[in-house]
C-alpha cells in the first residue's frame, strides 16, 4: 500500500505503523503486566522467612495498624513504634491475643527529631524482615501556604514526621537487612506525591520526597536482596483522611494493605489497589500535568472554602 503513495506520504504511512505498533506493544505489556500484578500477585515473599521481627511506625491507627495486624497474621512478631502508650499497649494486646506473636512497643513522637537514639535501643538485637514507614502528618484543610496556621511550627513538624522519620528509621534498620542480604522496607508515600497538589503543596512536596527516596534506595539495593518500595494511595477510609465509610474507591485500611502486600516484588511503585492504580493511570498517563494540578486546585479550594465557612458558624 505504501509504495503507491507519494514519498512523503509514504514516510507519513510508515511512520504511522510503527506508531501503532509501538502503542500496541505498550498497551499489551502494560496489560501483562496488570495481570501480573493484580491477579497472579500473592505477596507470600513478605512474612518471618526475611526475619522474625516487622517494625512498624504509625501502628495505632489507619494503614500503619492494618499493616502491623497483616504481618503478625503471616506469622511476623511486631514492632509498634507510635506516640501513644495507651494506644500502643491496647494494638500489642489484641496482636498478641488474636496471632499468639511477640510484640514489643516503643513510645516516640516523630514530631522530635532526637527520639531515635530511644528507637535504635528499643530494636537492639532483633532481626528485623520489614520495617513499614508509615507514620505521617496531613494538613487540617487545604490552605495557601502562607495562610497556613503556626506556619513554622507546622513546617518543623510535617518535614520530621514525613522525612525525617523515613530516612532515620531506614538508617536504622537497614545495615541488619544488608547482613543477611534480605529485608523489605515499605514506604508510606501518598498519591499527592505523583504530581503538585495545590493548597495540600508542602504536603504533596513532603510525600514525593519519600516517593523519590524509595525508588532511589531500591535500585540502590535491590541486588543486594533488599526490596524498597513506593507506595502511593489515593483516598483510604482513615482518621487522617477524614472518611469514615469504605468505598470500591476508597478502601478500608485493612482491605488496602491485603492488597498493597501483593504487590510486593512485583512493583518498586505501587499505587497499592486495584481502583487507585486506575486513578493513578489516568491522572499521570492521560491528563496533562497541568490539568491535573489545576483540578487539584479547584477541588482543594472548594474543600478550602467549606471548611471556613463551617468554621465561622461556630
Amino acid at each position: 500500500m505504501a509504495a503507491s503513495l507519494p514519498p512523503a506520504a509514504s514516510l507519513f504511512w510508515y511512520l504511522g505503523v510503527a506508531a501503532s505498533v509501538w502503542l500496541g506493544l505498550r498497551a499489551g505489556y502494560r496489560l501483562l503486566s496488570g495481570i501480573r500484578v493484580w491477579v497472579l500477585g500473592d505477596g507470600t515473599q513478605v512474612g518471618p522467612r526475611l526475619g522474625r521481627w516487622a517494625v512498624v511506625t504509625g501502628a495505632t491507627d489507619g494503614i500503619g495498624k492494618a499493616y502491623a495486624v497483616e504481618l503478625a497474621k503471616r506469622g511476623m512478631s511486631i514492632v509498634l513504634i507510635s506516640r501513644s502508650p495507651e494506644k500502643l499497649e491496647q494494638v500489642a494486646d489484641e496482636i498478641k491475643e488474636k496471632f499468639k506473636v511477640d510484640t514489643k512497643t516503643i513510645t516516640a513522637d516523630f514530631e522530635d527529631s532526637n527520639i531515635y537514639q530511644k528507637i535504635k535501643g528499643g530494636l537492639e538485637g532483633l532481626e528485623i524482615g520489614v520495617l513499614v514507614n508509615n507514620v505521617g502528618m496531613a494538613y487540617g484543610y487545604p490552605e495557601y501556604f502562607l495562610d497556613i496556621p503556626d506556619l513554622d511550627n507546622m513546617l518543623n513538624k510535617m518535614i520530621n514526621i514525613n522525612i525525617t522519620s523515613v530516612c532515620k528509621m531506614t538508617r536504622l534498620v537497614l545495615p541488619s537487612m544488608l547482613e543477611r542480604s534480605k529485608g523489605v522496607i515499605l514506604n508510606i508515600s501518598s498519591a499527592s506525591g505523583m504530581f503538585p497538589v495545590p493548597l495540600l503543596t508542602v504536603y504533596s512536596a513532603t510525600k514525593a520526597f519519600v516517593d523519590f527516596f524509595s525508588r532511589g534506595l531500591h535500585a540502590e539495593y535491590k541486588s543486594k536482596g533488599i526490596i524498597v518500595q513506593s507506595i502511593l494511595p489515593f483516598f483510604v477510609a482513615t482518621k487522617l483522611s477524614k472518611i469514615r465509610k469504605p468505598t470500591w474507591d476508597k478502601p478500608s485500611p485493612e482491605a488496602y494493605v491485603q492488597s498493597a502486600l501483593r504487590t510486593v516484588g512485583l512493583q518498586s511503585q505501587t499505587n497499592g489497589y486495584l481502583a487507585h492504580a486506575i486513578m493513578g493511570w489516568i491522572t499521570t498517563s492521560l491528563l496533562p500535568m497541568s490539568m491535573a494540578i489545576n483540578l487539584g486546585m479547584r477541588s482543594n479550594k472548594s474543600v478550602r472554602a467549606r471548611y471556613l465557612k463551617k468554621s465561622k458558624e461556630k
